[in-house]
């Protein structure tokens, strides 16, 4: 029980720090969406009743020390909000940069439709961490598979809980 209600604090504070204003219960009013094996559960805000934006955890097996697991607001303009790391095993003062800004604020009030999705060693819009490439891109791959999902039901998710 104490690590369920562990778990459940984890989300209600990072869903209230990467989405936009809202008045709801986002942990509450939710859309699952099952892609290739994985169920993807985005927490809808709503202020007055109106869309704000929704939020998705995503991970990555990837990283260099392992999985990296992080939080994704977007608006209900499409922009990022903001992106939370939830949880990393990188490299200490290297790969755990990706936590810090510059590097996670460079996705704040990006289009999710436009940008491409990787670091810029793979002909993507962003930067990597200097001598941290590989957990750069973990980080990009999991944003990149969630915002797909996102993207093709964006309509659906902002009528959740109307």
């Amino acid at each position: 029980a104490p690590i369920s209600m562990a778990a459940q604090k984890e989300t209600v504070e990072a869903l209230a720090a990467v989405l936009p204003p809202f008045d709801n219960n986002p942990n509450a009013c939710a859309a699952s969406f099952t892609t290739n094996g994985r169920t993807w559960t985005f927490h809808v805000g709503r202020k007055a009743g109106v869309f704000t934006g929704a939020a998705f955890e995503a991970s990555s097996p990837n990283g260099y020390g392992g999985e990296i697991r992080l939080m994704v607001g977007v608006t209900a303009a499409n922009e990022i909000k903001c992106i939370k790391i939830l949880a990393q095993k990188e490299t200490p003062g290297l790969g755990t940069k990706i936590a810090e800004a510059p590097f996670i604020s460079q996705f704040d009030g990006k289009r999710i439709e436009g940008p491409v999705w990787a670091v810029k060693k793979d002909q993507g819009d962003f930067d990597s961490v200097t001598g941290a490439t590989i957990s750069s891109r973990a980080v990009l791959g999991a944003i990149k598979a969630g915002l797909d999902v996102y993207g093709r039901h964006a309509g659906e998710i902002a009528r959740t809980g109307e």
